[in-house]
C-alpha cells in the first residue's frame, strides 16, 4: 500500500485558487498603500486639513479593496469523489 498521488485536477484547482489569493492580495496591498498615502499626505503637507486629493486618494483605495474581495469570489471549491 503506497503514497496515493494527488490527482491532476485538484492540483490544478490549488493552483488556481493559489493564483486567485496571491492577485487578490496584491491588489489589497495596493489598495493599504492608497489608504494610507490618502492619510499621510495631509499630515505631512502644508495644509492641515484633508484635500480633496487625499479624498481621492482614499476612495480609489476603497474601491480596490472592495475589488479584492470580489476577485475572491473567483476561488473554485474542489470536488470530493466519494
Amino acid at each position: 500500500m503506497g503514497l496515493r498521488r494527488p490527482r491532476p485536477n485538484r492540483d490544478a484547482v490549488l493552483v488556481y485558487n493559489e493564483r486567485v489569493k496571491l492577485f487578490a492580495t496584491f491588489t489589497n496591498a495596493l489598495a493599504l498603500g492608497l489608504i494610507g498615502f490618502a492619510i499621510l499626505r495631509p499630515l505631512t503637507g502644508a495644509s492641515a486639513g484633508m484635500t480633496a486629493s487625499s479624498l481621492w486618494w482614499g476612495l480609489a483605495g476603497l474601491v480596490l479593496h472592495g475589488i479584492s474581495h470580489y476577485i475572491l469570489g473567483y476561488l473554485k471549491k474542489e470536488t470530493r469523489d466519494p
